[in-house]
């Protein structure tokens, strides 16, 4: 099996199209269909299914696309490894970020990366708990930065920090219903059981802040009372400030908004949330010396970025 007809074949199933896949390689869509049907004619199946609209993996081409992934990821780290003998640490490296963190370390973590590690190539990519977790389980991600992972023999899991979610609103609703307090100072406390009766901008079920306030109230008897479903940490933000509603996030979110000024602050207690940020790996891939300082250069910078916030 030619390793270049599987990375083709592999590009083809992720994106789900020959037109996309041959602008991502840089190959004439011709050449690469030649290549796919070589592919299908050793291995005497049908990989994909031609639509008018893509190109669909059949059962067998499900199959071979997840061996195929752990091949690729394979050959990668003999590669990297064949150049750290060399004399420098390559090869690439990818990282998966949650949004509430993206943003704020993208750069920094881009620069140390550069800065550390010159030779190596950097993928990042944004998303959701159970995106990133997928991305681990096929190899599509070499490590990530998650919040509340389950422990698991597939996993390594390293807690960067335990954070305490915080009640974010509008100054101006801070001071109405069950929030009202004298002062409305930013770091005056709120029962856990009075944030239950507040209007609550919560993204959907399974993103894992959602589970975990879902499961604290329930310790005290209490539901949240969710007024709107939203996932997108920048726009649950955008309607906190228009007034539609609280947010219950790390502090370190408002590191998204230019205009933080119009946001209150509130420590939640009885009990407090909190959120364990964990950098997780696959225990399956073991990890080669370009990844083990990556993962260091990432404890890092993630500290770094949300000591202010702390």
């Amino acid at each position: 099996m030619d390793l270049k007809q599987l990375e083709y074949f592999v590009r083809v199933a992720e994106l789900g199209s020959f037109t996309r896949a041959s602008i991502a390689l840089d190959i004439a869509q011709p050449a690469l269909s030649r290549q796919i049907r070589l592919l299908e004619v050793e291995l005497r199946q049908n990989l994909l299914t031609r639509t008018g609209r893509g190109a669909i993996p059949t059962e067998a081409g499900k199959l071979l696309l997840k061996h195929g992934r752990g091949i690729l990821h394979q050959v990668e780290v003999a590669r990297e490894e064949l150049g750290a003998a060399r004399g420098g640490l390559a090869g690439r490296v990818s990282i998966g970020l949650p949004p509430s963190l993206s943003k704020l370390i993208t750069v920094p973590l881009s620069r140390a990366f550069r800065q550390q590690l010159p030779h190596a190539q950097l993928t990042l990519t944004e998303g959701f708990s159970i995106l990133m977790l997928e991305g681990l389980r096929v190899g599509n991600l070499d490590m990530a930065v998650l919040y509340n992972s389950d422990r698991s023999p597939e996993l390594e899991t390293t807690t960067l920090h335990s954070e305490e979610l915080v009640l974010i609103s509008r100054k101006a609703s801070v001071k109405a219903g069950a929030a009202k307090k004298r002062g409305s100072d930013k770091r005056q406390p709120i029962n856990l059981a009075e944030v239950a009766t507040l209007p609550l901008i919560l993204p959907s079920r399974p993103n894992a802040f959602r589970i975990l306030i879902e499961g604290e109230m329930i310790t005290i008897g209490c539901k949240p009372q969710v007024t709107l479903e939203v996932d997108g940490l920048n726009a649950i933000l955008s309607l906190v400030r228009e007034g539609m509603g609280h947010a219950v996030l790390p502090s370190y979110t408002l590191s998204n908004v230019e205009d933080t000024a119009i946001f209150t602050l509130r420590s939640i207690r009885s009990p407090r949330i909190m959120s364990e940020l964990m950098l997780v790996r696959s225990s399956r891939r073991a990890s080669t010396d370009t990844q083990k300082m990556a993962i260091e250069v990432v404890k890092s910078v993630v500290l770094d970025a949300i000591k202010p916030y702390i």
